[in-house]
């Protein structure tokens, strides 16, 4: 495999100063992002009508059960079709980097891994990988297709990889945001997902160890 041409060698004087000029540039991009991040906080949002319903751990769940009493879900698009025998291995790196969760739980946001595939073929794959996050099946439901994370082409369908952001108030859900495909490399941390999210990174929260949060 090729390398890529190394970076030019310069003084330490030289290289302040490209950096200086580097580090306007990449404060303007940070006052854009905060700007369309506004901006994705304030789409108008959808009610969710369909009763969709799902298998995971716990039996059957419907999605209202997937917020876990919280206010706010993101949902992971895996790519696991019917027929796989495994998830997809993009996917699969993807939710590696998610990480711990309880700092995305204490801002009133669960997660939750939703594919296609049966659970049974689900639940040997995830132990494979040894994830512990909530992860559906929507074998039998039009989660995916109504989302757009299952879309048909000519001779059958295709999976997509995506996140979903849904907001509840009281029995009703709403579905605020999605994206998909190469959008998601901009995202990794679970923390990340709440630039997403309706309601945003809460004002002055309180980070701390993961072990220490009360819910």
């Amino acid at each position: 495999m090729a390398h890529p041409e190394l970076p030019e060698i310069v003084s330490r004087e030289e290289w302040r100063a490209a950096r200086e000029e580097l580090l306007a540039k990449e404060e303007a991009m940070t006052r854009a992002r905060d700007a369309l991040g506004a901006e994705r906080r304030a789409l108008p949002m959808v009610e969710v009508g369909k009763e969709y319903v799902f298998e995971g751990g716990g039996g059957k769940a419907r999605l209202l059960d997937l917020f876990g009493g919280r206010r706010q879900l993101v949902v992971h698009h895996f790519m696991f079709a019917p027929e796989w025998r495994a998830g997809c291995r993009c996917c699969a790196a993807f939710l590696d980097q998610v990480g711990q969760l309880a700092h995305l739980n204490a801002c009133g946001t669960s997660f939750a891994v939703v594919s296609r595939a049966p659970f049974t073929r689900i639940l040997p794959f995830k132990a494979r990988m040894g994830w512990t996050v909530p992860w559906y099946s929507s074998y039998d439901d039009d989660f995916n297709a109504d989302f757009e994370a299952t879309v048909g082409q000519p001779g059958g369908f295709a999976e997509r990889p995506g996140v979903s952001c849904f907001l509840r108030e009281g029995e009703r859900v709403f579905h605020t945001y999605s994206v998909f495909d190469r959008e998601l490399d901009r995202l990794g941390p679970a923390m990340s997902f709440l630039d997403l999210t309706a309601l945003g990174p809460p004002s002055g929260a309180r980070v701390r160890y993961h072990d220490e949060y009360e819910f």
